[in-house]
């Protein structure tokens, strides 16, 4: 992705499908957080797959019917673990609950995202936390913005004093990916202050865009857990590439995020796995 820089001003109408989506996000939000229980422990993956395709309907109800009155001649991404590239022309990439796992688990690590994406480029994007109320946004070219206050990604340029992180991007990824996550996460123990490995990862970048963390990294991607948290990274002065340094787009392999001078030393780190392997 490219920097805020050099992206095009805003259209009044897309500053205006902004203020509607965040409107979306945040009323599918209010009705997933009626569903939030901090006491749930569900037992087995029938009443946890269960549990999540219930609430994600609830939730998808809500985005699909206010996001297609603002913008009807924009398709949908039917598929949440989607990879790649999509065809030309507008998308919305939702995710109904961001952090699925950990809402029916009781925990406070979810949201709602909803993502413009025109010829595989986020245009805007509106996360929103039920749980604090808070609401991230991003506009291409228009900066990227908690709950009215710009945000501004880390400026730090010492990697041994980077607070980094990186997650799955998907659940049964296979062997080899999880072998490839705990090698890196070992080499990059080795190299910044600090490591966390969790999802979602959305919750990664929104900390990335709010320099509260300095890097996030993924060796593979779903479309609908960067895109949002891609933009909101750019737009807040930070760098986003490929696991190459090449600037990042949704047929990318890998994903790297975070402070611009960062950026350089951590790709080299994770490079250097690729020449042990």
């Amino acid at each position: 992705m490219n920097h805020p820089e050099s992206i095009s001003i805003p259209t009044a109408g897309d500053q205006a499908l902004l203020l509607q989506t965040v409107a979306a996000v945040q009323a599918a939000g209010h009705a997933v957080k009626s569903l939030f229980d901090p006491a749930a422990r569900p037992q087995g993956m029938q009443e946890i797959a269960a549990t999540i395709a219930a609430n994600d309907v609830v939730s998808m109800t809500i985005l699909r019917a206010a996001l297609s009155r603002a913008r009807p001649t924009a398709r949908w991404d039917e598929d949440e673990e989607g990879r790649g590239a999509l065809p030309p022309g507008e998308w919305w990439v939702c995710d109904p609950v961001e952090g699925a796992i950990n809402h029916i688990h009781g925990l406070p690590d979810w949201g709602i995202t909803a993502t413009l994406v025109r010829d595989n480029a986020p245009v805007l994007c509106a996360i929103h936390l039920p749980l604090s109320g808070a609401t991230y946004t991003a506009l291409s070219g228009g900066g990227a913005w908690l709950d009215g206050t710009r945000l501004n990604a880390s400026s730090k340029s010492d990697l041994r004093t980077a607070m980094a992180g990186t997650g799955q991007a998907a659940p049964d990824e296979g062997t080899a990916a999880y072998l490839h996550i705990g090698r890196s996460v070992a080499a990059m123990l080795e190299a910044a202050l600090v490591v966390q490995v969790s999802v979602p990862s959305t919750l990664q970048l929104i900390r990335v865009a709010a320099g509260h963390q300095d890097l996030f990294w993924q060796a593979s991607q779903v479309r609908s857990g960067l895109l949002a948290g891609a933009l909101l990274v750019a737009e807040a002065g930070g760098r986003v590439s490929d696991l190459h340094g090449a600037p990042w787009n949704t047929d990318s392999g890998g994903f790297l995020a975070g402070a611009p001078a960062l950026t350089a030393p951590a790709l080299a780190v994770l490079a250097s796995l690729e020449a042990a392997a």
